[in-house]
């Protein structure tokens, strides 16, 4: 784990330690991720703004995730992507490092693993995804080693990077899991900009490429998905749809996939295989009494507030939200999750809807991109006055430019 810098601790009192006697906030936020320091951010802004916010948190570190593709593609510095967790810490709140061990919703309260009893009026759970690298058996053992790579931690990216530059030829396969992920289409755009990269240095006409998915199409809407099957077409990319990834044996270089209809279990060999792991609820959540039958905070899908507890709201990855887990949904839900709060707080309706909107940025090459975004209903919802079905360099470099400000001036401060 990367060692933590704590900034300004004598001008503000941001960290509260294992050892001190908080016991009550008005709001307590569970995660220090993209969602839950936006919402922190949002609920402490202003001179007069007298909020009591806490977000309890473990990690030394913040991530920007969405660059790694760019990252495992050799585009962007790896480095960029990670700052200290307390330099995004918005002043005005505080932050308890330690993870949540249990809710008690019934109580308004949670217990730390440091064995803390934090008691609130109101709770925002946005704890991100559980990433279940076990579940595929041989994974964590393989990773960086041999051409087996992932984009999906900060200590594996490089790998990514590595294999790709240093493939020369064979059979280079990429993987999506049968479960959701953060970003459904990240495992595609490594996969696109893999084969660019091999083109330019090379290889591209002794290498076979495989996109081997567990879900049965390249992309939910069809207006996205008709451009991104011809580009497949294009590039010459294999596609295995309803292949789900079970298990690497790195001694034979095989790649072992279960066929999600028949069962079939089937086997490919190959020489370099970037894998995207399964993915679920974080397992605190996942028994708690706040989850649905999948292990996902139940909330309602346009007010943002729980099912059964009132006074708790969620949003993010960890939310059964049945839209993309992206860092763009987030944006768009963290103001109606903010608005409906002070309206509850003050005993007024919760009039703020949110309609599904997400976004997901398909890198399809090195300079290309095409810039997906779609609601609840899997219509498209897009920003820009033209047709978005289109690569174009003009929003690859929104990705690789604009977006990273946006996020860390952005969404991180509460101003978008």
């Amino acid at each position: 784990m990367i060692s933590k810098s704590i900034h300004s601790l004598t001008n503000n009192d941001q960290i509260q330690g294992a050892n001190d006697s908080v016991t009550h906030h008005q709001v307590v936020i569970v995660g220090g991720g993209t969602a839950g320091i936006s919402v922190a951010a949002k609920l402490t802004r202003g001179w007069f703004n007298k909020t009591d916010v806490v977000i309890i948190d473990p990690s030394d570190s913040h991530y920007y995730q969405p660059a790694w593709t760019l990252v495992g593609a050799g585009a962007f510095r790896k480095e960029a992507t990670r700052r200290d967790e307390a330099s995004v810490i918005p002043q005005k709140a505080k932050w308890i490092q330690d993870a949540v061990a249990e809710f008690d919703p019934q109580h308004n309260q949670i217990t730390t693993r440091g064995g803390k009893t934090i008691q609130y009026d109101y709770l925002v759970v946005c704890a991100g995804i559980q990433i279940n690298w076990n579940v595929i058996k041989g994974l964590k053992e393989s990773l960086g080693e041999d051409g087996v790579c992932s984009n999906y931690s900060f200590e594996t990216v490089g790998s990514t990077w590595d294999s790709i530059r240093n493939f020369k030829g064979g059979t280079a396969i990429f993987t999506q899991p049968v479960t959701g992920i953060k970003c459904g289409g990240a495992p595609q755009k490594i996969c696109y900009l893999a084969d660019d990269f091999f083109r330019k240095n090379g290889v591209r006409e002794k290498t076979r490429v495989i996109f081997a998915s567990g879900i049965n199409n390249i992309f939910a809407v069809e207006k996205y998905r008709n451009v991104l099957d011809e580009v497949i077409e294009r590039k010459r990319i294999e596609t295995r749809f309803n292949h789900n990834l079970v298990a690497v044996s790195s001694d034979t270089n095989e790649a072992i996939f279960q066929h999600t209809q028949t069962g079939e279990e089937i086997s490919i060999h190959y020489d370099m295989i970037h894998v995207t792991p399964p993915m679920g609820p974080p397992a605190f959540i996942a028994r708690s009494p706040l989850a649905d039958a999948n292990g996902w905070v139940d909330v309602d899908k346009h007010s943002l507030q729980h099912v059964r507890y009132p006074n708790v709201f969620a949003i993010g990855d960890s939310s059964n939200l049945p839209t993309s887990k992206t860092g763009a949904a987030i944006r768009k839900q963290a103001p109606v999750l903010v608005k409906n709060l002070r309206a509850l707080m003050s005993g007024k309706p919760l009039a703020a809807k949110y309609n599904g909107y997400t976004s997901c940025p398909l890198v399809t090459g090195y300079g290309k991109l095409v810039l997906a975004e779609f609601d609840y209903d899997k219509h498209p919802n897009e920003t820009f006055p033209f047709d978005q079905a289109k690569e174009r360099w003009s929003m690859w470099l929104l990705k690789k430019y604009v977006l990273p400000v946006l996020y860390w001036k952005g969404m991180l401060k509460g101003r978008a």
